[in-house]
């Protein structure tokens, strides 16, 4: 048995191929694997547990389902940090903080979204804690859902023209005094990440430490990919 690894899916009603694909992955592993892992980012948006709509319904049925039979964990993203618990009822996910350490196959291993290691991006990171604060979130959830609605498609609008003005940016990578931070705030385990929409595996040192960074690939078209933890270790794999 293994366990498998994904982020940054980035599913919404106008994304079918990759809902159909998302769904055809559950299937697939439902009951093959050990636990499925959901670093972030799995909506394009969620504005709170109380949205209702058919593509949620499906989205968060085939969910349940295959959480039936296989633990599923989620992560927040930087997308979708209003999952709550009506959330987690819905789709029969586990809400995990970030980071998470968990200890899988004889390894240490750090999970995080990956949106604070970036932290050249300052005005990121101020959003990031904004919309964090537990004061924040409850006014924002107060809003009419109509109101929420508008707000998120007008960030996500931004967002997309700012990454066809000026590409993917530096600044929106992880900056490697955060991640030494992190890693020796933990001992130095296993680390994976999604966010960046940089897939790879970067080894990190410290003197006589070192720890390997495993990167998520996000999922995109009609395509996507994990990362998988066997007895043989880690190793990537494409998704269509």
């Amino acid at each position: 048995m293994a366990i498998h690894f994904i982020s940054d899916l980035h599913l919404a009603e106008d994304t079918p191929a990759l809902n159909a694909l998302f769904i055809r992955t559950l299937d697939d592993w439902q009951g093959r694997i050990e636990a499925l892992y959901i670093l972030g980012d799995l909506f394009e948006y969620w504005v709170g547990d109380d949205d209702v709509s058919p593509f949620l319904d499906t989205m968060l049925g085939a969910m349940a389902r295959f959480a039936r039979h296989t633990p599923l964990y989620v992560m927040h993203g930087n997308r979708d940090f209003l999952l709550g618990a009506g959330f987690e009822a819905r789709s029969g996910a586990r809400l995990l903080p970030d980071p998470t350490l968990i200890e899988a196959c004889g390894d240490r291993i750090l999970l995080t979204h990956g949106d604070a290691l970036c932290t050249d991006d300052l005005a990121y990171q101020a959003f990031r804690a904004q919309s964090r604060n537990p004061a924040w979130q409850a006014a924002m959830l107060a809003r009419p859902l109509a109101e929420r609605h508008a707000f998120a498609r007008q960030a996500r609008v931004q967002s997309e023209t700012a990454r066809r003005e000026h590409g993917v940016s530096a600044i929106s990578d992880v900056t490697e005094s955060a991640v030494q931070a992190l890693l020796a705030a933990h001992d130095w385990p296993t680390l994976i990440h999604g966010h960046t929409h940089r897939p790879g595996v970067h080894l990190h040192r410290d003197g006589e430490r070192s720890a390997r960074r495993w990167v998520l690939p996000d999922w995109h078209g009609a395509a996507g990919g994990y990362l998988r933890l066997d007895a043989t270790g880690l190793s990537p794999h494409p998704l269509r």
